[in-house]
């Protein structure tokens, strides 16, 4: 198993020296750190424990000008090394090392005392107890300490020990996780392309997978952990991933993500750790995993605060990351992400009333109250939120808070009937219109909502799922129904439905309520008269013209052709060619 540690400390303290004790391989790349003799990059190296689990180090810068690496460096990692020489003790950048780790919330951690070769054992032990006293007050808590000197190597087999004992205290990585791997380094290898890497905190990349980057969307060409191919990396692991594709401006700070399944945002809403939200310049920088990103902070409640990022990120609610004061080189708080997804401000007293519900939220995310405040939302946007979902369903994609799907459904149905009501010739209410009325998102809700009703062409039916026609149109009805009974094919001309007032939608709703059967726009018949008429037909004996069809029915051309197309469609009869038509054997 591979463990990754970050190292911490003041600058000087002899982070690198001990890195390079325990490893044998330097952790300084550049050719000016050597000749310095101080770390200004983001170090690596690498070694075996006694047990045989493999560790490697991220060693981190101590200057303060370089606090901002430092944060790329401990970001994304699980636990820390915390290095104070003994010879000089608690220092200024000690402090804020602490300050960030105590923002991020790491909870796992290991007390160094280095250089014990240039300090007397009492003054060692009182810079131990010192720096313990510091740890405890933060989210590291009481943690082990061991004296070492990585001049001499005096101690380096306790801290071995030690290290097998932090690192078989860590919570077990979660490689079935939505991968989100946080750059701290690029460069381009000619004839392989661009590489980055970092630390994979969950989840697992394999050769051939697409990552997104930005709008790019990369294949994975190759892999490497520790210096080693390989076919599958999983967390928690140092890994450098060659990309295949147009990988841009990538950088330090963006993030290789599992494609469809991360939002970004540019507005979060948190809860802070430390100052007040009240006491927050609103000017800062927020540090999530690799990145830097400049923040306007708007305070809304005592610890929680909106965030508008200069440029968005792919966050989740849960995540941990912390605001810093560059200016000042002061980490004011820590945050925790409640919501990446926050409804703007749209009325006045709505940040009052948004603060009431963060201080509700306890930022570890729940599936069901997070769909109750939502009311309506997509199963993968839930996911890409960081948020576990619930329960199933209601259609397609969408959750529904169930008291809101009860009184959706209640509002449908009155919906319907309030539609019957009003329009009594047409009382099918269009989904389409249901929609815009209920303010769903999506049609697919109203045809689930509409479950327990009626659906029909695309309209909704209550109690009412036939046409109903007004008592004037009633009578106009049985006017052309008389006129029908003496001449069963001699249908009412124009003049005779606009004197009766009959309107074109008139008889189609006369014909939808079964009182008039329509041949065509503006023919109508009685209902059944069209099975006569073919059997009037059927009795010619044999083929027949149109001008013969006219007389055995003793109607016009302008009924016999849309009859005669009407009974064409209904299978009734058939044509035998341009002239000509016979019954089929349904009339035989």
């Amino acid at each position: 198993m591979t463990h990754v540690v970050a190292t911490a400390g003041h600058v000087d303290h002899g982070k690198s020296t001990l890195v390079r004790a325990l490893t044998g391989m330097e952790p300084d790349r550049l050719e000016e750190e050597r000749r310095r003799g101080l770390t200004i990059e983001l170090g690596f190296a690498w070694t075996t424990l006694p047990n045989g689990d493999r560790i490697a180090f991220v060693d981190v810068p101590g200057h303060e000008r370089l606090v901002t690496t430092m944060l790329a460096g401990v970001g994304p990692v699980p636990a820390v090394m915390f290095v104070v020489a003994a010879d000089q003790g608690w220092q200024r950048q000690s402090e804020e090392h602490l300050a960030v780790l105590d923002a991020l919330g790491v909870r796992h951690g290991l007390l160094v005392v280095t250089r014990r070769d240039l300090a007397d054992a009492a003054a060692a032990d009182r810079v131990r107890e010192e720096a313990l006293a510091h740890l405890a007050q933060t989210t590291l808590g009481h943690v082990e300490s061991v004296l070492v000197s990585g001049a001499t190597g005096e101690g380096l087999d306790g801290l071995r020990a030690a290290l097998e004992r932090l690192t078989g205290s860590l919570p077990e990585p979660d490689r079935d996780a939505d991968v989100r791997l946080w750059t701290d380094r690029v460069f381009t290898v000619r004839g392989r392309g661009t590489v980055v890497t970092g630390t994979l905190g969950a989840g697992t990349i394999s050769v051939g997978d697409r990552l997104a980057v930005g709008d790019a969307l990369l294949r994975v060409r190759g892999l490497q952990s520790l210096k080693e191919d390989r076919t599958e990396v999983g967390a928690v692991a140092r890994v450098a991933v060659n990309l295949h594709g147009d990988a841009g401006e990538v950088g330090r700070g963006d993030a290789l993500l599992a494609p469809g399944r991360w939002l970004t945002a540019d507005v979060v809403d948190v809860r802070l750790r430390g100052d007040t939200a009240s006491d927050l310049p609103r000017e800062l920088t927020l540090h999530a995993g690799t990145a830097a990103v400049p923040v306007h902070v708007r305070p809304l409640g005592d610890d929680t605060a909106r965030l508008s990022l200069r440029r968005p990120l792919p966050l989740r609610a849960g995540d941990v990351a912390l605001l810093r004061d560059p200016g000042r080189h002061r980490v004011p708080a820590g945050v925790t992400v409640l919501d990446v997804r926050p409804e703007p401000f749209a009325r006045r007293g709505a940040a009052a009333a948004r603060a009431r519900v963060l201080a509700a939220m306890t930022g570890r995310p729940d599936g069901a109250e997070e769909v109750r405040r939502r009311g309506l939302i997509r199963r993968s946007d839930l996911v890409a939120m960081g948020v576990p979902v619930p329960f199933e369903p209601v259609a397609g994609e969408w959750l529904a808070d169930p008291a809101l799907w009860k009184d959706l459904r209640e509002r449908l149905a009155a919906a319907v009937e309030e539609h019957a009501a009003a329009h009594p010739t047409d009382p099918g209410l269009p989904a389409d219109a249901a929609r815009r009325a209920l303010g769903l998102p999506d049609r697919v809700l109203v045809d689930a909502l509409a479950g327990g009703l009626r659906h029909r062409d695309g309209r909704i039916y209550g109690r009412t799922t036939a046409p109903e026609l007004p008592p004037p149109v009633r009578e106009a009805v049985e006017a052309v129904r008389r006129d029908l009974a003496a001449a069963p094919f001699q249908a009412p001309d124009a003049n005779r439905l606009a004197e009766l007032g009959l309107t074109p939608k008139m008889l189609a709703v006369a014909a939808a309520t079964g009182a008039l059967l329509k041949v065509a726009d503006g023919v109508v018949l009685l209902p059944g008269d069209d099975a006569r008429a073919a059997e009037l037909l059927a009795r010619l004996g044999g083929p027949f013209t149109l001008s013969e069809a006219r007389r055995a029915l003793g109607t016009t051309r302008r009924v016999a052709v849309p009859l005669l197309e009407y009974l064409d469609d209904r299978g009734y009869t058939v044509r035998v060619d341009d002239l000509r038509r016979r019954c089929t054997e349904r009339m035989a």
